[in-house]
């Protein structure tokens, strides 16, 4: 077993073989060969419950070149500036070419051999003409053009998710689930963009952590809309309250009332003369209703 490993694009983390000859500590910029080329990451090292996940089949570990250097990170730095120099230049003849891409990053190897360039695209992109360009602009390096997913986009930029913590997708997430609205209405959530969207103008990831719990608290309740009896009287269910058990009913007389689930029962009469659309649960849940949900759907 591995003793170190490195995290890569998308969250790849990945043991690298270390020499007992080399004095590694964690946290330590290491050189790795991968099939990019050579690359910058920073050493981990390997906690017990990596270690049991990997026990039945390990990565392949990454051949480590060496621990970088002060040298080497100078140059590193460097790199980084010419990352940025080569976005801006790239960006540039995208848009002489007037091509239907978002540009996100540059990045270089180490060794300078290889630069990749990721953009995201609504459709399928035409960049023969690009690809001369770049050709002419960057001489005796291999070029990569990458087309990456708004997930992905996000997942590169980092930042700070609703939560306050850190976006997932670029801490943890290694592969992105599909997300559909469905997900937010079983959990009783307000359909709107601004509370269940993400920055990468998706559903949030979140929505599939406890899903299947929601789901379990939601057996033997009785849908949004239903009739009840209530202990005082008929009602109509406008709300779920998963957390604490609880369902909210409108009464006759216009008052809502919460109710635990065994001190109601589901009635087969009519009550649509119970106009619940007026109430603040109900308005909640159809927010935005002018905007089409679908866009927030994973399509890719």
């Amino acid at each position: 077993m591995k003793k170190f490993a490195v995290r890569l694009l998308k969250n790849q983390f990945q043991p690298i073989d270390v020499p007992e000859t080399v004095n590694l500590k964690h946290g330590d910029y290491v050189l790795v060969r991968t099939e990019k080329g050579e690359e910058v990451a920073q050493a981990h090292y390997i906690c017990d419950k990596i270690a049991k996940a990997w026990e039945n089949k390990e990565p392949q570990a990454l051949p480590l070149i060496r621990v970088m250097s002060k040298r080497d990170l100078e140059e590193y730095e460097n790199i980084k500036k010419e990352n940025e120099e080569a976005f801006l230049k790239c960006r540039e003849l995208v848009q002489k070419r007037n091509l239907n891409m978002n540009l996100i990053e540059a990045r270089y190897t180490f060794d300078k051999h290889k630069i990749t360039f990721y953009y995201t695209a609504p459709a399928r992109v035409d960049f023969r003409e690009l690809l001369k360009d770049l050709t002419q602009e960057f001489r005796r390096v291999r070029i990569d053009l990458r087309h990456i997913g708004v997930r992905d986009e996000t997942a590169m930029m980092q930042g700070c998710g609703l939560c306050g913590r850190e976006f997932c997708c670029c801490s943890f997430l290694k592969n992105f689930d599909s997300i559909n609205i469905k997900l937010a209405k079983d959990q009783g959530m307000p359909i709107s963009p601004s509370k269940i969207s993400g920055t990468c103008g998706r559903l949030l990831c979140c929505l599939n952590y406890e899903y299947e719990t929601y789901l379990e608290a939601a057996k033997d309740m009785p849908p949004v809309g239903s009739g009840v009896m209530t202990p005082q009287g008929i009602g109509r269910v406008c709300a779920l309250h998963f957390l604490n058990n609880k369902v909210a009913v409108k009464l006759e007389d216009g008052k809502i009332k919460d109710y635990a689930k065994d001190e109601i029962e589901m009635i087969d009469d009519d009550v649509n003369n119970i106009d619940i659309s007026g109430t603040s649960v109900f308005e909640e849940m159809i927010d935005d209703s002018n905007i089409d949900i679908s866009q927030l759907e994973d399509k890719e």
